[in-house]
């Protein structure tokens, strides 16, 4: 069995670290100051003195004493653990005992800790720690009927209901049977029917059992019983939001109303808007956040994320900028974010500057993809390369990335060798990357360089035989020119049954039912892609067909439409000049 080591952990902070070491007397003894501190157990609930035993401390128990410090301070906790838990057997002093059942818990012995735990509460009934602890374990081990009557004991303590049953769901969390866990927590629970935090637990633990009916009606009840508990609310909302997110929001306005300076609350309440979409409402509870913590970077950035998405870039910009004025804010992501304001401003220069000022940290390696690309754009295209030869890649991903940023570039200034080159050095370092083989293919092909081209897709389908473009680039190569057309319909229809929503893949089936004659089914396939995506490729291909088959002002009416769109398409600017010179 894994031991339950997340929600134990905090529990187990509190106990103490070590043992008193034992006097040299023929008997284990207390402390010598009267009502000496217990490390940190005293923070929860006041400890009795306890009834320790006349033990003799026999050489045997002083090697096991010994053992078990050492071995704990070595790195060897199954072994101070094991001399602990026989300690504790054998003296059955409690202090003894909660150490072992510390050892146990740290050495991951689930077993020999539940032993420990059992000895720890049975040799000190009277510490609310020892109970609580035992619960824990014993139902994050599944044990639930075992826990039973712990957890009434715990519960016969009016003033720590609520502390219980908060508890116990944390501790539920962990039952691989999440049936049984619900089953369990509602025959607890029924004996407390107005103790919110009985039904705020069951509503959690019926959440992880997908009972939402369930969840939602004790999430109500809870709020019912304890209206100004944020917990509560929140859960409550959160279950209405599932089939009626508007009543879910007035929940929570309403709340809000009431109780203003509930900031939990209303930070819930904004996430939540967000995720609906409702952006200028998400950015009024924003901005009240912002009223309470005006200094709060994180709260101006999330404004100014907003402003963004709603296209209110002037807004967004003196939200940044307050972002970036005020305390415990990533600047270097308002800085990236701010870049990227002023690209949508087309404000190149602006944008530029504050990539640039990113010196390090997270933003670094995607700040140095955004300088290189605006010196592109701007013609620079020596400083762009030389900006990516100069960028860190901190894994394999990244360095292939490089490569294909700088081959687009040299590809997009119609330096198709120069590109080429690129991805051939990189497919060096990377041989068998998908992505680089099928880009270093396309420019093979741009290049005429036919076989290589078909060596690269051959060995990409062997990498990847399920990937709809490596079929498609081989069999559209091969329509293009002209070649082994019933080969090539082949591959494409292989690429069309893997993708067969895709334009470009659908434009090659059209294209290759014109290479057959069959120009029915290749004008059904055409109009779709052309549907689809209306790309200049296409819409030469559309209009082809259609002049072949005698429609020639259809054809025309492609034609003009792509050219005014797409002006500078030579492809599209040939077809045209083909057939009308």
């Amino acid at each position: 069995m894994n031991f339950p080591t997340r929600i134990l952990a905090l529990q187990l902070s509190l106990m103490l670290a070590a043992c008193a070491n034992a006097p040299q007397k023929a008997t284990v003894e207390e402390p010598a100051a009267e009502g000496a501190p217990h490390g940190h157990l005293e923070q929860i609930a006041p400890e009795p003195k306890l009834d320790l035993p006349d033990v003799a401390l026999t050489d045997r128990m002083m090697y096991e004493f010994l053992l078990g410090d050492i071995a704990a301070q070595r790195g060897r906790p199954e072994l101070a653990a094991q001399a602990y838990l026989d300690l504790a057997r054998t003296t059955r002093d409690p202090r003894v005992a909660r150490r072992a059942a510390q050892l146990t818990f740290e050495a991951r012995q689930y077993e020999q800790s539940l032993e420990a735990f059992k000895l720890w509460q049975e040799l000190e009934p009277s510490s609310p720690l020892a109970k609580q602890m035992l619960v824990s374990l014993l139902l994050s081990g599944g044990k639930l009927e075992e826990a039973r009557p712990h957890v009434e004991a715990l519960l016969s303590d009016e003033a720590q209901k609520g502390r219980v049953f908060m508890s116990l769901y944390g501790f539920l969390a962990r039952v691989p049977d999440k049936a049984a866990a619900l089953d369990w927590m509602i025959e607890v629970v029924h004996p407390y029917p107005e103790v919110a935090e009985a039904h705020w637990a069951l509503a959690q633990t019926a959440i992880t059992a997908g009972k939402q009916e369930l969840a939602l009606a004790e999430a109500n009840k809870a709020l019912e019983l304890k209206p100004e508990w944020d917990l509560a609310v929140m859960l409550a909302a959160q279950q209405t939001q599932r089939n009626e997110p508007q009543r879910a929001f007035t929940m929570l306005s309403h709340f809000l109303q009431a109780y203003p300076e509930r900031h939990e609350v209303r930070l819930f309440y904004a996430r939540m808007l967000l995720e609906q979409k409702q952006y200028q409402l998400a950015r009024d509870q924003f901005d009240e956040l912002l009223k309470q913590r005006p200094d709060s970077a994180e709260l101006a950035f999330a404004i100014a994320m907003i402003s963004l998405q709603l296209g209110e870039l002037d807004r967004a910009e003196q939200e940044l900028r307050q972002a970036l004025s005020g305390k415990g804010g990533d600047n270097d992501t308002l800085r990236f974010y701010l870049g990227q304001l002023y690209e949508a401003k087309q404000d190149w220069p602006a944008a530029l500057q504050h990539y640039l000022e990113i010196k390090g940290g997270d933003r670094l390696y995607a700040s140095r993809l955004r300088i290189a690309y605006l010196q592109n754009k701007q013609g620079d295209l020596d400083a762009a390369r030389e900006t990516l030869a100069q960028t860190t890649a901190k894994d394999d991903a990244q360095r292939v990335q490089l490569v294909m940023v700088e081959a687009q570039f040299l590809r997009e200034a119609n330096q198709h060798a120069q590109s080429f080159e690129v991805l051939m050095r990189g497919l060096k370092q990377f041989p068998e990357q998908p992505e680089l083989l099928y880009q270093t293919a396309l420019q093979a092909d741009q290049l005429n360089k036919y076989k290589l081209f078909e060596q690269l897709i051959r060995k990409l389908i062997q990498i990847e035989p399920n990937n709809a473009h490596a079929y498609n680039a081989l069999g559209y190569g091969w329509l293009v020119r002209n070649i082994r057309i019933p080969e090539a319909m082949e591959l494409v229809r292989k690429a069309y049954e893997l993708a067969p929503d895709d334009a470009a893949i659908i434009d090659s089936m059209g294209w290759g039912y014109y290479r057959l004659g069959e120009l029915d089914k290749s004008l059904e396939f055409l109009r779709r892609s052309y549907a689809v995506n209306p790309d200049p490729e296409i819409a030469a291909h559309l209009g082809e067909v259609l002049w072949v088959k005698g429609e020639r002002a259809a054809a025309q009416k492609v034609w003009r439409a792509s050219e005014q769109a797409h002006p500078d398409n030579t492809l599209l600017r040939d077809v045209i000049h083909k057939f009308l010179p």
